[in-house]
Parts: C-alpha cells; sequence; structure tokens
C-alpha cells in the first residue's frame, strides 16, 4: 500500500485539494441519522482520530460485562454447558475459563496492551507520525468486531445471556460500523487492507489463550 497522502480528495464548500488525512483531522468524518417519522436530521461529527482513540475505552466497557459476569456466570450455568455440549468440549471450556473474577482482570490487562499500542500505532498514521501503522490496529479491532457475533451466537445456541453478549449488541458492533465506515471513507484503510488482515485475526486467538494462562498464574 502506498502512502495513503498520494490520495487527493476535492472538498466543495471550502474549494481546495486535501488529503484524506487532512480531512480527518480537519472536518472529520460525518454520518447522518434521520428520526423515523419527525422528519428531524441529525448530524453527528466524529474525527477519525477519535474514533481511533474511543477504540480502548469500547473496549473495556466490554470486558468490563465479561470481568463482573464470567465467574458467577459459569458457577450458575455449569449444567448447561455439559447438557448442549460435548462433555470434552465441555470440559475444555470450563477449564479455560474457570477463573476468578481477578484472573480474568488479569488477562483482559494483557490483552489490553495489544489494543493500546494499535491504537497508538494507528493514530500515528493518521498524523504522519515515525511509528504510523495501520494494519495491526485493523487486525485487532476486526477481532474486537468479528468476535462480538460469538458472544451473540453462544447467548443464542446455550439459550442464556451470556458475559459479554449486552455490550457486544449495543456497543462494540455500532461502534466498529461508525469505525470502519469512517476509515474506508476518509481513505485511511481501504477494503483490500480489510481482506489482507482477516486471517491474521486467528493469530491473536493464542494470545487470548496465553493472557488467560497468565491470569492463572499471576494470581
Amino acid at each position: 500500500m502506498g502512502d495513503f497522502s498520494d490520495n487527493i480528495n476535492v472538498t466543495e464548500s471550502e474549494g481546495a485539494y486535501r488529503t484524506p488525512r487532512e480531512s480527518a483531522q480537519g472536518n472529520g468524518n460525518h454520518f447522518m441519522m434521520r428520526a423515523l417519522g419527525g422528519g428531524i436530521i441529525m448530524e453527528q461529527w466524529l474525527g477519525i482520530q477519535t474514533l481511533i482513540w474511543l477504540f480502548p475505552i469500547m473496549f473495556i466497557l466490554h470486558d468490563f460485562e465479561e470481568i463482573i459476569m464470567v465467574e458467577k456466570w459459569l458457577n450458575k450455568n455449569a449444567t448447561i454447558l455439559y447438557e448442549r455440549l460435548p462433555k470434552k468440549m465441555a470440559d475444555r471450556v470450563m477449564k479455560q475459563f474457570s477463573m476468578s473474577t481477578a484472573q480474568f482482570a488479569v488477562a483482559v490487562i494483557v490483552i489490553f496492551m495489544f489494543v493500546s499500542s494499535s491504537t497508538f500505532v494507528a493514530n500515528q498514521y493518521v498524523n504522519h507520525g515515525p511509528y504510523g501503522e495501520i494494519y495491526f490496529f485493523t487486525v485487532v479491532t476486526l477481532t474486537y468486531f468479528l468476535h462480538a457475533f460469538t458472544h451473540l451466537a453462544q447467548s443464542i445456541f446455550l439459550r442464556s445471556i451470556t458475559p459479554g453478549a449486552r455490550t457486544s449488541l449495543i456497543i462494540v458492533i455500532p461502534y466498529s460500523l461508525v469505525l470502519y465506515h469512517s476509515l474506508l471513507v476518509n481513505k485511511v484503510i481501504t477494503w483490500n487492507i480489510i481482506f489482507v488482515c482477516l486471517p491474521f485475526c486467528l493469530l491473536l486467538i493464542p494470545i487470548a489463550l496465553l493472557a488467560h494462562w497468565i491470569g492463572k498464574k499471576v494470581i
């Protein structure tokens, strides 16, 4: 991928040439929400940098739900797991997620290191900083987005609200859609970058497992 500052946009209102990064730092990205029946049009302006820096906050909001729910949920619903899953698979799930709230919190902190570092280099990329890199951020945010659907699938399959399902629906998915809409519209990323990064999301699975292992060892 070449330097995306080579892509030139024309803003009709100002009659001047601006690069996508300049557009992101200036007017930012906007999306329109129409109130049904009322005919009221509300415009919300969110800059690219604001959306990127929101990622660690959205991550914490989502994982905080998991932190406070996972131990209690497993203790209460262990029998459901064994009823709906093969015994060997249920045993693996119980072994992997049988963690105290404190242990799970440590695991989240480990993963948060990757979230925060990817956010930093993404902002560096937008600002032409020396540590700018967009692929890492794309992989991490894609994983964050896609894993939300696993929470929803688990809830449907187990017929129970699993840890993380609520915030997946009201935070993770809406935020991710707005973020990627903005990144694509402002040509910070392309669909090609998304498709290239998709397979690398699998690399974060062992990292998540390692984070769980560290949580159990530390506490």
